[in-house]
C-alpha cells in the first residue's frame, strides 16, 4: 500500500510538470497525456484521470472526493476525501486499480499537487464489480470553471454489456442529468470544490 502511495505521489509530481502555462484563471481541464505518461499510469492503474487547474490567489484550498451511487441513488457521499492547499496552478490525479491478490477489491487513489506540495488519499473498495462491464468519462474542454461543486470524472458499472459513458453534458449540468445514473448498477463520481 505504501508503494502505491509513493507511485501516485511521484506521478503527481511528474504530471504536474506537464501543466500548460497559458491556462485561463479559475479553470480546470482534463490533461491530454503523452504516450509515455499513459504507459506509466497504465502500469499502476486500470483507470486514470489527470486534471490541471489554474486559480487566482483568492482560492486557498481544494477538496476532492468520491461519491458512490447504486441505481441512481447516493449510497456513500464521501468514500474517500482529501483537502489540500492550492497556490495558483496544480494538478489532480485520480486512479483506480484492482487490489493485488484480491481481484474483487479495487483501490482508489486521489493525488493533489500545487506549488511543490503533494497530498494523496487511498481507499480500498470491497464492491464485487469483477463480473460487470464498465465505462468511464471525464470533463471535456480546456476552460471549465472552478466555481461550485464540480464532477470531474465517472466510472460506471453494469451487468448489461450494452451501455455508453455519460455524455459531456452531464459534467456541465449535473443536476439536470442525475437521472442518467439510474442506467447503471454502480457509479463512482469524482468531485471537487475549490474554496476561498
Amino acid at each position: 500500500m505504501k508503494r502505491l502511495i509513493i507511485i501516485v505521489a511521484l506521478l503527481v509530481v511528474v504530471l504536474s510538470a506537464c501543466a500548460t502555462n497559458d491556462a485561463n484563471s479559475n479553470t480546470i481541464s482534463a490533461v491530454e497525456l503523452t504516450e509515455r505518461e499513459n504507459a506509466i499510469l497504465s502500469t499502476t492503474s486500470d483507470y486514470s484521470f489527470v486534471f490541471d487547474f489554474n486559480v487566482e490567489s483568492e482560492y486557498e484550498e481544494v477538496t476532492v472526493w468520491i461519491e458512490k451511487y447504486e441505481l441512481g441513488k447516493l449510497v456513500n457521499d464521501r468514500m474517500s476525501s482529501i483537502t489540500s492547499q492550492v497556490e495558483e496552478k496544480g494538478s489532480i490525479i485520480f486512479t483506480s486499480s484492482k487490489a493485488v491478490g484480491s481481484p474483487k477489491q479495487s483501490t482508489f487513489n486521489i493525488g493533489i499537487s500545487s506549488n511543490s506540495s503533494i497530498g494523496s488519499s487511498t481507499r480500498t473498495n470491497t464492491d464485487d464489480l469483477d463480473a460487470m462491464s464498465s465505462v468511464w468519462g471525464n470533463i471535456q474542454g480546456e476552460s471549465n470553471s472552478v466555481e461550485g461543486v464540480l464532477v470531474l470524472a465517472s466510472i460506471c458499472y453494469s451487468s448489461d454489456g450494452h451501455m455508453s459513458s455519460l455524455n459531456p453534458g452531464f459534467y456541465k449540468n449535473v443536476d439536470d442529468h442525475m437521472n442518467k445514473l439510474e442506467e447503471y448498477e454502480v457509479v463512482y463520481l469524482l468531485k471537487a470544490e475549490f474554496n476561498k
